[in-house]
């Protein structure tokens, strides 16, 4: 799960996406794309509230 969540706030929140930022402005972006993650989780579990580290790992 944790490499799954690192990839998405990668990929397609923009994590990496701090180059020419200040600290300010990193900060800011780290904290945006952090929002906008747990809002994306929020929303998965709502959608599939079973969607658990420990259901995924007892299915492979």
């Amino acid at each position: 799960r944790i490499e799954h969540d690192y990839r998405e706030m990668k990929q397609a929140l923009g994590l990496a996406h701090f180059e020419g930022r200040t600290w300010g402005g990193w900060h800011h972006h780290v904290t945006l794309v952090s929002a906008a993650h747990a809002f994306c989780t929020l929303q998965r579990l709502a959608r599939d509230p079973k969607d658990t580290a420990q259901d995924r790992a007892s299915t492979k």
